[in-house]
């Protein structure tokens, strides 16, 4: 297989699985659960064994499908940034399969087959954003991925479910064609491409006001990256079962938001230019506002999930401030906590999912002593908070190392602050969930099981199939503090000027 060839087919390939399993349908549900970890395995496969090798040889392998309007194919090309994502996103589908079959079994879910086909049209979308050659080819595959995760977010069908859809889709679509599209358009009528090019499309074609304008509207418009103020939309979406929201926080939808935002940063403007422009200077306090502000509210909340979203909220705004600071070291930093974050927040979402399966329980004060019969699941957790605080040996360690020498290099030194302020405050709000797990008394007996809930698991572990996802993206996040020199050297790839 050709590289070309297995460009085009990592991104129909999942529509290929969508097909399968919606042919399987909710009879089947063995065969349909089988097509949807053999598609994600198999793909997985194809960008580690086929792709990869030609980026970390130094290729840039382009495939153009058809131009839409003069000058702007719909078009794919390999970098190392876009590696990266395709990597995480069909890595983390396996897991995320994995987890979702326990999870949707012993939660007693319906629209199962529905669930793991939108599943699946997501992970096209972000394969698509992935290997996108333009602007153009982004905002396609970046709607996509909104309209196919609709279903997801409302999947439950009750009133709370639609109106978590509703402030979705509005917010989400509403940013993405009033900002995005704006500055899509307005690009090209300014450089004549909206083409990725290193070093950026824009520079000396456009004035100062212009130009801050532009990269406004751009990372406003990129609002799966959940900058305040278009942020609501995603502890709104928690109402949705919890591999969901694990698709969400890790492996698609926020993702592709800061991956969006990078992109753009690096090869739309260039660092150079947003490092002199005014508005790279106002979005980087608008990201420290944000790390901090939802650092705060995350300690506020006692419901699990709600908690862990407001933490993705601050978490992301790390992602775009290490765009924002525009140099080196922070474009690799914000590179790499996009992975070492997906691995951290996984993890989290998984225990919470376990938690609620096994236990119960969604709210924090209510989890006295559960490290007692959960200690796989708890252990999980400790790992992936440490790893979202940034100890070693933890993968977050080293991205949160490389974006504040990012920010020392931009002579940024009240961010360096604001990033270690940030730590403080995850400790505050992820610390407590272990502390009452494994060092308090339980509170009583398990609240009493509901309508669609498991039986037999509330004195014990989730079902294997909830506990063993969550321990294997905990193991990641400690091979990834091991292993981070091959992922830097990916990065260190990306060509910035």
């Amino acid at each position: 297989m050709s590289v070309q060839t297995a460009i085009l087919a990592c991104v129909l390939w999942p529509l290929a699985g969508a097909l399968a399993v919606a042919a399987c349908g909710e009879r089947r549900r063995n065969l349909r659960e089988a097509a949807s970890l053999l598609t994600a395995t198999s793909l997985f496969a194809v960008v580690a064994g086929v792709l990869l090798p030609a980026v970390s040889a130094g290729g840039r392998p382009r495939v153009e499908v058809c131009e839409v309007f003069p000058g702007v194919p719909l078009a794919f090309e390999l970098e190392p940034l876009g590696m990266v994502f395709a990597l995480l996103a069909s890595g983390l589908w396996i897991v995320t399969t994995l987890y979702a079959i326990g999870y949707m079994r012993g939660h007693g879910e319906e629209h199962q087959t529905r669930f793991f086909v939108c599943f699946a049209l997501a992970i096209a979308g972000a394969l698509g954003v992935a290997f996108a050659a333009n602007v153009f080819t982004l905002f396609v595959f970046y709607e996509a991925i909104t309209l196919s995760t609709y279903p997801l977010v409302t999947h439950h069908g009750t009133p709370a479910a639609q109106r978590a859809g509703r402030l979705y889709l509005g917010i989400l679509m509403g940013t993405s064609v009033a900002f995005l599209l704006l500055a899509l358009i307005w690009t090209y009528t300014i450089a004549g491409t909206t083409e990725f090019t290193p070093g950026g499309i824009l520079a000396g074609k456009a004035g100062e006001g212009t130009i801050s304008v532009l990269l406004a509207l751009f990372v406003f418009g990129s609002a799966k990256a959940a900058l305040m103020p278009f942020h609501r939309w995603l502890p709104a979406a928690m109402v949705a079962p919890t591999p969901v929201s694990a698709l969400l926080h890790a492996v698609a939808v926020v993702k592709a938001g800061v991956f969006t935002v990078m992109k753009v940063v690096v090869y739309v403007f260039g660092i150079d230019l947003v490092g002199s422009s005014a508005a790279g200077e106002v979005l980087t306090w608008v990201a420290a506002a944000t790390i901090l502000i939802g650092s705060c509210v995350a300690l506020t909340k006692d419901n699990l999930k709600a908690r862990l979203a407001y933490s993705t909220i601050s978490q992301l705004a790390y992602i775009v401030l290490g765009a924002v600071l525009a140099n080196e070291l922070s474009i690799l930093g914000g590179g790499m906590h996009i992975v070492m974050h997906a691995f951290g927040k996984i993890t989290l979402f998984f225990c919470a999912g376990a938690i609620l399966v096994g236990a119960h329980e969604g709210d924090v004060s209510r989890m006295r002593g559960l490290g007692r019969r959960m200690p796989f699941t708890m252990l999980a957790f400790l790992i992936g908070s440490l790893s979202v605080i940034g100890l070693p040996p933890l993968g977050g360690a080293w991205s949160k190392w490389n974006l504040a020498l990012g920010a020392a290099d931009a002579g940024q030194k009240a961010i360096l602050g604001v990033l270690m302020v940030s730590s403080l405050l995850s400790v505050a709000y992820l610390m407590p969930v272990v502390a009452r797990a494994f060092f308090s008394e339980p509170a009583g007996e398990p609240a009493p099981k509901g309508k669609g809930e498991p039986n037999g698991h509330a004195r014990g572990e989730a079902p294997l199939l909830c506990v063993l996802p969550p321990v294997l993206t905990a193991a990641g996040c400690v091979a990834l503090f091991f292993f981070a020199g091959e992922l830097q050297a990916l990065l260190e790839g990306i060509e910035l000027r």
